[in-house]
């Protein structure tokens, strides 16, 4: 049975493909050929991978993700396609679900909005609120680092507390663009935010949101 993550995981390789190696992605400083090498040795190259979180890996990290960078554009599509394997964690259903349905679709996000005639996706409604589950369950961490109070709101009236503070902002939007804006992509998510200015205007261009 098709999982969420799965479909993901095609879509970001289709896009990839269709982009090609330099396209630019809402990545800092990374064309899709970093973001690709990013996400295979994430699921790759446990060892490494570690210095996304952990300041003192950071170093090697850099380095295997130089030397997967190197390797043909097309075989890192694949890779990306094929999954990982099955020694990885993410080999497991459940995992590769609970960790790469967000994973996926921010990083196709990441390319697509980078298009300056992006239009925004169709998800249907079992997709936006698997999304808000992710959501609820990580608002804290990606929350964590935020200058004011931050509340995440769906427009049925469901919140989340990412961040408690004052003075707050309420940010509202559909759980797929919340998620953009609390993983740091403020600028690219449809959302509106209440509050008073200033907070808002920090919040807006914080790079504290997100991992």
């Amino acid at each position: 049975m098709s999982t969420f993550a799965k479909r993901e995981r095609l879509l970001l390789a289709d896009l990839l493909e269709a982009e090609g190696p330099e396209a630019p992605t809402l990545c800092e400083g990374w064309t899709t050929r970093d973001l690709a090498a990013h996400v295979v040795v994430r699921e790759r190259r446990p060892d490494a991978a570690g210095g996304i979180l952990i300041k003192q890996l950071a170093s090697r990290l850099d380095k295997v993700m130089e030397e997967f960078a190197a390797k043909p554009y097309e075989e890192l599509i694949q890779l990306i396609r094929t999954g990982p394997p099955r020694f990885s964690p993410f080999s497991l259903k459940q995992i590769d679900e609970a960790s790469n349905t967000v994973e996926f679709y921010i990083h196709t996000e990441d390319v697509r909005r980078s298009r300056p005639d992006w239009t925004p996706r169709e998800l249907d409604p079992v997709f936006q609120d698997a999304l808000w589950s992710r959501l609820e369950r990580t608002a804290r961490l990606m929350g964590r680092g935020a200058p004011t109070g931050l509340v995440l709101r769906r427009p049925d009236g469901q919140t989340a507390v990412a961040h408690r503070g004052t003075p707050v902002v309420t940010v509202t939007g559909e759980p797929s663009e919340l998620l953009l804006f609390s993983y740091g992509r403020q600028s690219a998510a449809q959302v509106e935010l209440e509050g008073d200015k200033e907070a808002i205007a920090q919040l807006h261009d914080t790079k504290q949101l997100g991992i």
